[in-house]
């Protein structure tokens, strides 16, 4: 097939690519935009394929190429089967592996064309590798957190951001001077060797709470490799689509920045997460607590209820349990919405992916300003496993590490429950000062266990224990 052919298919992935972000910026035509996007990928990578220089290295060309395709395959078929409350965790895995190809790929073309390299060229490999390698350490770190095999909370030490900075300026110094040297191999170890642990350095400091703005600045950096790829092979498609991630995923940290009142580098470099030590965690606050059946004939009783789904329902795995306490409120008459905070879970737009395989329906997920002009009427608000989106410290309290940032106004419903396994802050390391409201009540438990039987009652079964 000739280059015009490839070219014009190319522009047709790239459209593919572009029109599927579009759609997926919104709930009504987010499965078109996911089938279009697949569409996109299977034209790039059949266009790919028919490539004059692959077409003629005949079968052992695509005998390699079918080799990647097995393992991909055998790697990727157990990614796609993890449950849907391990998105956050799949999500990092795939920014490890699509920045460890591109770096990988630089790596090769570094080798295969060093002493034909320009300055252009050896630039925007420096930059492909550097942001490859660095991404795939952080996200395999950022997996490990959210996988709970590292601690959750941050881990830091004196100095740390000396370190990190120090470790970043050397790397950068090595890249610059691969550019006017670029047949040093030793050099490219070097930088390749100082991305991976800058990578490594840059994550194990961050807390839980900041997952969602990892995981999306990730996902830029990614795509900022994948662009600086384009730029080294000179594939016009890679560049649309690398610049597409990465923009895309550079605004989204922005909206998560925005929505927890934070900015990058308090992000990246404020430890944020650590639990706080004060002369008001020493006062004896006190909580009420209340059964299944005394939750249940609230709710029950209630004309309009309120649910605000956070990170303890991902891990529960409760959103099935929901959807039915969903179905026999509405049943009984109750008028039932959610309340979506922007930051709530792990990754942006957990709670809407989990209540979605749910089938929760889309009206009925509110976003957050659309919640909290109904929050004020709603005679219920029933929180499941959000902590810090919720607490009213973040509004009152300027010694707080939330202050100023945008919660959902729960506390100014007529009731408030909270199921929870215990009275333990959340990742920001404060006491909610919602759980001590004289109108809050705490529904101690697991967030499945405690919604089923809140089902139970509701539906007249009491046989439980």
């Amino acid at each position: 097939m000739n280059e015009n052919a490839i070219h014009f298919i190319y522009m047709a992935a790239a459209a593919c690519f572009i029109l599927a972000l579009k759609w997926l910026s919104a709930v009504p035509t987010a499965r078109r935009g996911v089938i279009t996007g697949i569409i996109g990928m299977l034209l790039a990578v059949g266009g790919t394929l028919l490539k004059p220089e692959i077409v003629h290295g005949g079968f052992h060309s695509y005998q390699w190429i079918l080799v990647a395709f097995v393992v991909g395959t055998v790697i990727g078929v157990p990614m796609a089967m993890m449950p849907m409350t391990a998105v956050p965790q799949r999500t990092a895995l795939s920014h490890a592996f699509g920045a460890l190809a591109a770096a990988l790929v630089g790596a090769a073309e570094f080798y295969l064309q060093t002493p034909n390299l320009t300055r252009f060229t050896m630039t925007a490999l420096t930059l492909e590798v550097l942001l490859g390698f660095l991404t795939f350490t952080a996200s395999l770190m950022a997996f490990g957190k959210l996988q709970e095999i590292l601690p959750t909370r941050p881990i830091t030490y004196r100095g740390q951001n000396i370190v990190n900075l120090s470790l970043f300026v050397v790397a950068a110094v090595v890249a610059i001077t691969l550019i006017f040297r670029p047949g040093n191999t030793n050099l490219f170890l070097v930088m390749s060797a100082l991305a991976l642990l800058f990578g490594v350095l840059l994550i194990i400091p961050i807390g839980g709470a900041d997952m969602p703005t990892v995981i999306s600045l990730l996902n830029s950096y990614a795509g900022l490799s994948a662009c600086a790829m384009g730029f080294v092979l000179h594939n016009h498609l890679l560049i649309i689509a690398g610049a597409l991630d990465g923009s895309s995923g550079l605004i989204l940290s922005i909206i998560m920045c925005k929505a927890m009142n934070r900015s990058f580098t308090n992000v990246l470099f404020g430890g944020f997460g650590q639990v706080q030590v004060t002369a008001a965690g020493h006062e004896q606050k006190t909580a009420r607590s209340a059964t299944p059946e005394e939750a249940a004939a609230l709710l029950e009783s209630a004309n309009t209820v309120m649910i605000v789904p956070g990170y303890g329902m991902a891990v529960a795995q409760a959103q099935h349990a929901v959807r039915e306490l969903y179905d026999v409120l509405t049943k009984k008459g109750v008028d039932v919405k959610f309340a979506i905070h922007p930051v709530a879970g792990r990754m942006p737009g957990h709670m809407n992916v989990l209540l979605a395989e749910a089938d929760i329906p889309y009206d009925r997920l509110l976003e957050m300003e659309d919640a909290n002009r109904e929050l004020p009427q709603t005679d219920v608000a029933l929180v499941i496993g959000a902590n810090d989106v919720t607490n009213p410290a973040a509004r009152t309290n300027k010694a707080s590490p939330i202050y100023g940032m945008p919660i959902l106004d729960v506390d100014k419903a007529r009731t408030v429950m909270v199921i929870k396994r215990s009275l333990n802050p959340g990742f920001a390391g404060i006491d909610n000062e919602l759980y001590y409201m004289d109108k809050t009540l705490m529904l101690f438990g697991d967030a499945k266990s405690f919604t089923n039987q809140l089902v139970k009652q509701l539906s007249g079964n009491s046989g439980f224990h």
